[in-house]
């Protein structure tokens, strides 16, 4: 395969020491202000300033990248774009002041979703799915994250599996899958949710394992939802079955999730909206990664999780987008970016961190993206700034001028 040279550009990356960076590391970049990238066979063979990278190679294509900047590609660790309808009529519920947990129990939110599932045939999920997937793409996301969790039965929470397969065949993302299959109380169990969780545990988990269609399990953590106790019996089952844990905790209340993914070395656990300070220092001390969703609080007009505490106590912050029907509709992880600096009080750099390296630690895919090194895939954006501080200044609109997957450009083409 030709090899490819990308030179011209302002380089930016997070520095990968083999574990995600917290506290003061969460800080630093590496910038190569006349860098240079080396591509051969879809993966970085060297980079650097171009005079230290060029001359080395026998060089087949090369991409002037006409001084912009350049970063890695976004991670989102946590969405969940497979679903089948959206749900404007309780944007505006909530925009009158209805609680989203009274939403749930009028039977919205999460069980509307489930519902519109059920009816939709596997093709039409997938090709919504699809169409949220690849706007992802053009914001500038190359790897992502997507949970199942609309089934809440073990038929569609296959369909939902597979759907989501289907895309990381189909498009040029890396796919992360993850079970959610404790991600509400169905209607039917809503006198007797140990009967469900049971159900999870002894036949939803086997199914999806034998499939092999997901490597990581979720559970929703919550008052009105899932207690504790049921989502320490979810993730061990699944632990013992070879999946990797993440929960979601204390999005609402300071019900412990954070000191359950503590408990359990989960590899995350995600919004944190409620969590107590000593549950943070838990975390730190397990070195779970605190998957932050700042366009959920805005949606939801909810106070910002305490990023800057948390980089503080040493836990290493990633960012997501929530991408769902109901309290976060919202793709684009360079919004998610300009909250985070502008609403949580997170520098650039911290941000930028938080959306590529600590998110790819945050999914397991760290190995091979979230940063530019050698032996890393050539997955990056160009970004028509002076710095990735341009993501968060220029609001409302995509400061990416193109998007590059493996070396191969896949979305404009302005370079």
């Amino acid at each position: 395969m030709a090899i490819k040279l990308f030179k011209n550009a302002n380089i930016y990356t997070p520095i990968d020491k083999g574990s995600p960076s917290a506290g003061k590391e969460q800080n630093l970049l590496k910038n190569f202000p006349k860098g240079g990238i080396v591509v051969k066979d879809g993966v970085i063979t060297a980079i650097g300033n171009i005079d230290d990278i060029e001359k080395p190679y026998r060089i087949d294509n090369t991409i002037d990248c006409k001084g912009q900047s350049l970063i890695p590609g976004f991670v989102d660790p946590h969405t969940h774009i497979c679903f089948a309808k959206l749900r404007e009529s309780e944007f505006e519920m909530r925009l009158k002041g209805v609680p989203y947990l009274e939403i749930l129990n009028q039977g919205g939110g999460i069980l509307s979703s489930v519902e519109a599932v059920a009816k939709a045939s596997e093709e039409s999920l997938y090709q919504n799915s699809l169409k949220h997937a690849l706007s992802a793409m053009k914001f500038g996301t190359t790897t992502i994250e997507i949970k199942s969790g609309y089934g809440l039965d073990t038929e569609n929470e296959l369909k939902m599996l597979r759907v989501i397969d289907r895309i990381a065949k189909t498009t040029p993302l890396d796919v992360v899958a993850t079970f959610l299959g404790a991600h509400a109380i169905p209607l039917a169990y809503k006198d007797n949710p140990d009967a469900f969780i049971a159900i999870v545990v002894d036949e939803m988990l086997p199914a999806v394992k034998s499939q092999n269609i997901a490597s990581h399990c979720d559970i929703f953590c919550e008052k009105g939802v899932f207690s504790i106790e049921q989502g320490r019996k979810v993730l061990e089952a699944a632990k013992r079955l070879g999946f990797k844990v993440k929960i979601h905790a204390d999005e609402v209340n300071d019900l412990g999730g954070a000191a359950l993914a503590a408990e359990l070395c989960a590899i995350s656990a995600d919004h944190l909206l409620a969590a107590s300070d000593s549950n943070i220092e838990k975390m730190a001390r397990a070195k779970v990664v605190a998957t932050l969703l700042p366009s959920t609080a805005y949606s939801l007009r909810k106070s910002y999780a305490r990023a800057k505490v948390m980089i503080e106590k040493n836990v290493p912050v990633a960012l997501a987008t929530d991408c769902n029907p109901g309290s976060s509709y919202c793709e684009s992880m360079q919004f998610v970016i300009g909250l985070a600096v502008l609403n949580m009080g997170m520098t650039p750099a911290e941000a930028l961190v938080g959306a590529t390296l600590n998110s790819a630690y945050a999914i397991g895919v760290a190995d091979r993206v979230g940063s530019l090194d050698v032996g890393k895939q050539a997955d990056f954006i160009l970004i028509d700034g002076e710095s990735p501080a341009m993501v968060a200044y220029h609001a409302g609109v995509s400061s990416i001028s193109a998007v590059f997957k493996r070396g191969e450009n896949i979305f404009f083409n302005k370079v």
